[in-house]
């Protein structure tokens, strides 16, 4: 029987290099109490804003300071924290990370509400007589749109040192998934006993050629979700409750509008990628279950089936290392400074992709400013891992390049935007393999991890969107969220979509406990919307070369200086009309097509 291994037993080489951060705890520490200390190079401008524009100006360089080294302070922090979630010294440090942030940002509100308390055309002012304040015009225009919600300066200092107690729910949600969460051993079909834990499952058995494997996995999976269904339908009925408390104190009309605006969203974009999608792509996905039941001879078309390999006897299996050097040569077309950052990202261990007990599941790219980022996955020796390592170095690509063109204040775009960049790369990817390739059969399996990609964001975190979308209605009538009515939901939902080309069982209907994204806001839906607007992209790569990469390059330098509607203009895609949304799913129902005429 495999092992899963404790973090102090794999290979260094697997895991990332924190010491590019702080060279140990102790000097982490020591950065924590300095930083509490220098708070006050920002608070002794507290009451003096109207002072005039040279002393906006001074405290608000003094905050960008401060905030670089409670964003590299915090990270440091979160990464230990998420490569082992079962070592206490990690979740002590966690905590006190937390406990500095909530008191950094108290002390902090002054500031906004200090601009929004000055006299109309004040701001205007200052911004006019002063140059130096430029950089900061449009994070100060989106603050003073925020005026009519916001509260006494006072209140504000009060919710803001509550952070740390406000963002209880999505900690009480990994401890439980990451330190508490244990699962029952497996059988396959040849009788071996094997072990389940979250990576496991969804980095490898999910995706196995072994039916027997794959659904008792499931079933064992869902045994241990069902066990903490109560606990986790607490954690999120208690992070909903909290926005929609925050939402009426702030005078919003629903939660949906207040979380929306720092997105610089609408409501109508918003519900036209959860919406189009849903309703159009819904039929070409019950395409594609069908296929897959009919080839692989299956009884049924479980939900437990849906990631299962759809040619089970050709499944390329591959190194880190040969995925690494494959990305790098898919993504050199976007030239040499990006390069620099993916050969760094691979050589310079930012990436730690060990498999041990207590890591965080899925992947994620953490960029703090001024610093190189770091990625977090866990490799299964497939291909498919090779898709989500190139998809995360999107996200280092893009905001090391931000961060190095433009400062702290503009250097974050809108999440509505977020993972256009990463999704891109995987497009990129797959265009290589296809260009590189005379086998057909490796041409199809390449046809098959870009569905892979559509189905992680167009279904997966799109129909996270959607329960998100009716959790909050419900939440605005004051309906209860249980764990009941999640699973009810998520049932609901699935059926709709899936029809009766795919069994929705009970196990199923539990799947709203596997993903950390519904305590960020209003986050699923974008994974969607940055698909969208990637494979618009991808094809005006393909048809018109180096200028349109020259253009992707500038909206990536770009950051957060712009909306997300101005970024994707500045690439070719116009994602106020749904026109790139429905091509996007016409391009899969393409896929879906040629994959029926090769099968």
């Amino acid at each position: 029987m495999e092992k899963i291994m404790k973090r102090s037993e794999v290979l260094e080489e697997m895991t990332w290099n924190l010491d590019d951060l702080f060279t140990s705890v102790e000097s982490w520490e020591i950065e924590l109490s300095s930083i509490r200390e220098d708070v006050k190079s920002v608070t002794k401008y507290k009451g003096r804003l109207n002072e005039g524009s040279e002393t906006l100006l001074a405290c608000l360089n003094a905050q960008e300071a401060l905030h670089m080294r409670v964003s590299r302070a915090a990270t440091f922090a979160h990464l230990r924290q998420t490569e082992d979630g079962t070592n206490p010294d990690h979740l002590v440090n966690s905590a006190k990370s937390g406990d500095m942030v909530s008191n950094i940002a108290s002390q902090l509100t002054f500031i906004n509400s200090e601009i929004i308390a000055l006299p109309d055309g004040t701001v205007e002012g200052y911004l006019e007589e002063n140059a130096g304040l430029s950089d900061y015009r449009r994070s100060i225009h989106l603050l003073l749109k925020t005026k009519p919600h916001r509260l006494s300066s006072e209140t504000e200092s009060v919710l803001a040192s509550m952070s740390e107690v406000f963002n209880s729910p999505y900690r009480v949600y990994l401890r439980a998934k990451l330190s508490d969460m244990t699962f029952e051993n497996v059988t396959d079909e040849g009788g071996n006993s094997l072990p389940v834990s979250f990576p496991l499952y969804e980095n490898t058995y999910e995706q196995s050629t072994d039916t027997t494997l794959r659904r008792s996995a499931f079933a064992s999976f869902s045994r241990s979700l069902r066990t903490y269904q109560n606990t986790f339908a607490e954690a999120y009925a208690t992070e909903v409750k909290k926005q929609v408390v925050l939402s009426r104190l702030r005078g919003y009309e629903s939660v949906t509008e207040m979380l929306l605006q720092p997105q610089q969203v609408t409501t109508e974009m918003y519900d036209q990628v959860l919406d189009t999608i849903q309703e159009q792509l819904a039929p070409h996905m019950r395409r594609f279950a069908n296929l897959k039941k009919r080839v692989l001879g299956l009884d049924q078309m479980y939900f437990a089936d849906l990631k299962a390999p759809l040619d089970p006897e050709f499944s390329p299996s591959t190194t880190y290392s040969e995925a690494c050097q494959l990305i790098q040569d898919a993504l050199g077309i976007l030239g040499s400074e990006y390069g620099e950052i993916v050969n760094s990202a691979f050589n310079d261990r930012w990436v730690d992709y060990a498999n041990n007990v207590g890591k965080s599941t899925g992947a994620f790219c953490s960029s703090a400013y001024g610093e190189h980022s770091y990625i977090l996955m866990t490799w299964a020796d497939n291909m498919r891992g090779a898709f989500t390592l190139a998809h995360e170095v999107g996200h280092a690509g893009h905001l090391m390049l931000a961060a190095k063109n433009q400062r702290l204040t503009n250097a974050r775009p809108s999440t509505y935007f977020i993972e256009a960049p990463s999704t891109l790369n995987e497009l990129l990817l797959a265009d290589h393999l296809m260009a590189n390739s005379e086998d057909d059969r490796m041409k199809r399996w390449v046809i098959l991890q870009l569905l892979n990609t559509y189905y992680h964001n167009f279904v997966t975190h799109l129909l996270e969107g959607e329960l998100q979308r009716r959790v909050y209605r419900l939440a605005m009538n004051d309906e209860p969220i249980t764990a009941k009515v999640l699973s009810e939901l998520k049932g609901e939902i699935l059926t709709s979509f899936w029809g009766d080309s795919v069994e929705i069982d009970e196990d199923a209907k539990l799947t709203w406990m596997r993903q950390p994204h519904y305590y960020m806001g209003l986050y699923p839906y974008t994974y969607a919307a940055g698909l969208s607007a990637s494979t618009a992209v991808a094809q005006i790569i393909r048809e018109e070369g180096q200028p349109a990469i020259d253009r992707w390059l500038e909206v990536l330098k770009a950051g957060g200086s712009m909306t997300p509607l101005e970024l994707m203009k500045l690439a070719g895609v116009d994602m106020s009309d749904e026109y790139p949304i429905i091509s996007a799913v016409n391009y899969v129902g393409s896929l879906i097509d040629e994959l029926e005429s090769l099968f």
